[in-house]
């Protein structure tokens, strides 16, 4: 679905990407992983038609991003780093806007199936700028799945949410590859992409340093031995254990 070869971007005299390779494959979940200023974001930039590489090449959905962008932009959908809603209008003017945007059939009816598929329905007639963070990334994530595009870019989606906000996303993230969505995440959490992704890359100084699937990955270091070892619960656990039982009392 999407395929990257030799993919070159500096900015001045700051070379970003130095070659970059990879293929994601129809219907899986790709993490790109990689420190802050990798270039994570400008890899998405150039393969949403937002940049021009400087050298490579790049396809998405058989579309190349530099000879045919408005065939790549009728395949993709883009969710940045902070959800691109409309905080004024309501959950369902929000999408209702952009299927008429995107000339979609009865916008009205696919904002409320929509409302209803990412647990916004009872939402849907509040202004944006009442939901939680987590409630804004489902709604912002919801609009980028109006049209069907096969492919959706997620750009560090979970970026700022609290644990159980981030949780949200990440069930999202998996009914989508569950219905063979081609979902690109770019992330900084570890866990996320261990819990979530097919396929993995590391991106380090410009290129691809690692790309493989977890178990792939897992064999690049010494085999693992069995210690015994007392873990306490991390506070994350913690978390979401005391705000689920104060959720079941109230």
């Amino acid at each position: 679905m999407i395929r990257v070869s030799g993919l070159h971007k500096s900015y001045g005299p700051l070379d970003v990407l130095r070659g970059v390779d990879l293929e994601v494959a129809r219907g899986s979940v790709f993490a790109l992983l990689g420190s802050n200023g990798a270039g994570k974001t400008t890899i998405v930039r150039i393969l949403a038609t937002l940049l021009r590489p400087d050298a490579g090449t790049a396809t998405v959905n058989g579309f190349d991003v530099v000879a045919q962008p408005a065939r790549v932009r009728e395949s993709i959908s883009l969710t940045g780093q902070f959800a691109a809603v409309d905080e004024i209008l309501t959950g369902r003017e929000n999408l209702v806007m952009i299927a008429r945007l995107r000339r979609v059939a009865a916008p009205r009816k696919v904002a409320d199936d929509l409302l209803a598929r990412f647990s916004l329905t009872d939402a849907g007639g509040r202004p944006v700028g009442t939901y939680s963070g987590g409630m804004r990334r489902r709604l912002d994530i919801a609009m980028s799945l109006i049209g069907d595009p096969p492919v959706i870019f997620l750009d560090e989606p979970t970026t700022g949410l609290d644990p159980e906000a981030r949780i949200e996303v990440w069930d999202e993230i998996q009914k989508l590859a569950g219905v063979g969505t081609t979902v690109f995440l770019t992330t900084q959490y570890l866990e996320e992409a261990e819990r979530l992704a097919d396929r993995i890359a590391i991106l380090h100084r410009g290129t691809i340093v690692v790309d493989g699937t977890l178990a792939a990955l897992r064999e690049l270091l010494p085999p693992a031995t069995t210690e015994l070892v007392e873990r306490q619960p991390s506070l994350e656990e913690i978390f979401l254990s005391v705000v689920g039982s104060a959720k079941e009392r109230s």
